[in-house]
């Protein structure tokens, strides 16, 4: 029999207090310009691979097992040690101390989700339940180096409601068909965004020029689906995507999972037909996916 081995750690939580504030270059469609980072907080998830701990699956010999409380308080000593600003930073500070402090690991991801707080005073920070910035990262050990193969920056948790201009008509049409074609339909979306940059290095946080905030992200998602007419969310999904490659031009590719949440309605007003009200679909819903990348060269910021 063939074996794949995976085992980690998930939903470590770290609070780091004054860590190195961030800039980044401001983009028109939003006012962030970076972070105080004050506070610094984080999830971080992790998950490991490799053959080496075969024998403890097979044979309960776990002499050659990394405890996952092991990793955890690796984790947080690393978060005191890190000097960098990015979530993405972090993730890779995390990738390569692993790789490096244990040679038993062959390979690994490390995922960090932002715990968002919003500063509300002058020490005074109010916890949030919404969208979230994240960065995941991959590495491996070849030979006695260690590589970082992989990273992807995002934001998650969307939840977006646009009451008008949005449409769903000539779509196919046969016996099972019992949706009707809406020209001006409120759009309720759940959306993740996720995206990669042209250089690895920017990838990993390590060329401040090229970094963009997850804020400037969900900021361009905004603008893009208020300002735009969508004929669907295959339509919205793509125009944001085509703006987010044109503003910019660091980043060589750009993922979405959408969820169709949109609401169903229970009355309409007789004296006034836009005064409605509705309620959550009932049961399913949509997914829709899309990735969008560079066929040309990614231009670095300079």
């Amino acid at each position: 029999m063939e074996r794949e081995i995976e085992y980690g750690k998930a939903e470590i939580s770290v609070y780091r207090t004054y860590a190195t504030p961030l800039e980044c270059t401001p983009i028109p469609e939003s006012t962030c310009t970076g972070r105080d980072n004050v506070l610094f907080a984080a999830l971080v998830d992790m998950r490991v691979f490799g053959k080496n701990f075969l024998a403890a699956y097979t044979d309960g010999d776990n002499a050659q097992v990394v405890a996952t409380d092991t990793m955890k308080n690796v984790v947080y000593a690393m978060a005191l040690e890190y000097d960098g600003a990015t979530l993405e930073g972090f993730a890779a500070f995390l990738a390569r101390r692993f790789l490096e402090t244990y040679p038993v690991m062959e390979s690994l991801e490390i995922q960090v989700r932002e715990q968002p707080f919003d500063r509300v005073g002058e020490a005074l920070f109010d916890r949030r339940r919404d969208d979230c910035s994240s960065a995941r990262v991959r590495g491996e050990r070849r030979g006695d180096t260690v590589v970082l193969t992989e990273a992807e920056s995002g934001r998650l948790d969307l939840r977006l409601i646009k009451i008008t201009g949005s449409s769903f008509t000539r779509f196919a049409r046969d016996e099972f068909t019992t949706l009707p074609e809406t020209v001006d339909r409120p759009l309720f979306i759940h959306l993740d965004v996720h995206w990669r940059y042209g250089l690895m290095p920017a990838g990993l946080g390590e060329l401040a020029a090229q970094y963009v905030h997850a804020d400037q992200i969900r900021d361009l998602v905004r603008h893009t689906f208020d300002q735009f007419n969508s004929r669907s969310i295959q339509h919205l999904v793509d125009e944001i995507g085509k703006r987010i490659l044109a503003r910019l031009p660091q980043l060589a590719e750009v993922r979405f999972d959408a969820q169709n949440r949109t609401w169903e309605t229970a009355g309409t007003s007789e004296g006034d037909g836009w005064a409605k009200v509705y309620t959550d679909p009932h049961g399913t819903f949509g997914n829709i996916a899309l990735v969008l990348r560079r066929s040309g060269p990614v231009t670095p910021v300079r």
